[in-house]
């Protein structure tokens, strides 16, 4: 028993002579905290693979670029893709300079008209306003965009005019669209 006593108390000297003051508890700031940036998702922009000195346009192709989106909805994807247009791209090009991002309507939540349940789709229907013709590459990049959401099959584009009939710009597949040239 004496042998313990003697180291037990070897022991709390050891402790004590270790340097350390013994204190009350300091609060030294608030609790942790994480801030979590907006999601980092992508759209699809234009890289020129093909620079001409001659007067034949450049030739592009499809590239998926890091956008920050304020969250990870294609609706948020396809603003930023429109808000593309009035920024410095680093090389990188839109074909969709004129055209503005009007909204889109999904059919996952399908309608009711008369009491009845519209079918049930997977089409997304992208609202944009602009003049002129929109190209192919810029329906690739709308399409494309909105394709990274797998729930929707396809995707049609709607062009809105102030002063006329809306233009149906067809029901596209971003794997088609993308073997297609100009």
């Amino acid at each position: 028993m004496n042998g313990r006593r003697a180291l037990a108390a070897g022991l709390l000297l050891a402790v004590a002579g270790c340097g350390v003051t013994p204190t009350n508890v300091v609060d030294v700031s608030g609790p942790p905290t994480v801030k979590i940036p907006p999601p980092s998702k992508t759209i699809y922009l234009l890289k020129p693979v093909e620079q001409r000195q001659d007067s034949r346009r450049a030739r592009f192709a499809l590239t998926r670029e890091p956008a920050d989106v304020e969250n990870d909805t294609v609706d948020s994807l396809l603003t930023a893709l429109f808000q593309a247009n009035g920024r410095q791209l680093g090389g990188l090009h839109t074909a969709l300079r004129g055209f503005t991002y009007e909204g889109m309507q999904d059919s996952l939540d399908p309608e009711t008209r008369d009491e009845t349940r519209l079918p049930r789709t997977s089409t997304l229907t992208v609202y944009i306003k602009g003049t002129g013709p929109l190209p192919l590459l810029g329906k690739k990049q709308i399409v494309c965009t909105a394709q990274q959401e797998t729930q929707f099959e396809q995707v049609k584009i709607i062009r809105q005019f102030p002063s006329r009939a809306p233009q149906d710009e067809g029901q596209h597949i971003c794997g088609k669209l993308k073997d297609a040239t100009e």
